[in-house]
């Protein structure tokens, strides 16, 4: 299994970043690597929402879709994922947002596992490299559309 944590200072309102973080339609205009976004199913209520969605990661002829469950908890401004099906043996990441001032403090944790052996032992070593490189563009995203 890969797995990481990091923290970023945003300089956005809250609400703003996580409307951002949970409009995966819009992730292939700015995530590396991700070719397509979609959400097949939504509900919300007054403590929840709670999405099904695939994304569609790699690069023209070598892809993978994999189909998540998304589930924001709005009273603790947490975003928690899991996967459903694809790729993945294993996925569980954790968005979590604290507003300092005018920007956000962005906790992400991400643990994860692919099905293929070999491709696993190919993650393992780019991961950080992966990992940072979409951060960097969240963040960028953020401050193009925020700031």
């Amino acid at each position: 299994m890969s797995a990481a944590s990091l923290k970023r200072i945003i300089p956005c309102k809250k609400n703003q970043l996580i409307e951002m973080v949970l409009d995966i339609e819009k992730y292939p205009e700015f995530v590396p690597w991700c070719i397509a976004g979609k959400i097949n199913e939504k509900r919300e209520n007054e403590n929840t929402i709670e999405m099904k969605g695939d994304l569609k990661v790699g690069k023209k002829f070598l892809n993978e879709t994999y189909s998540s469950l998304i589930l924001f908890n709005k009273s603790e401004d947490k975003i928690f994922v899991t996967n459903i099906e694809g790729p993945l043996k294993h996925l569980k990441n954790i968005w979590q947002f604290k507003e300092i001032n005018n920007s956000t403090q962005l906790t992400f944790e991400i643990d994860f596992e692919l099905k293929n052996n070999l491709l696993n032992t190919i993650m393992k070593k780019s991961f950080n490299f992966g990992l940072n490189k979409i951060a960097d563009a969240f963040e960028k995203r953020a401050i193009s559309l925020y700031k």
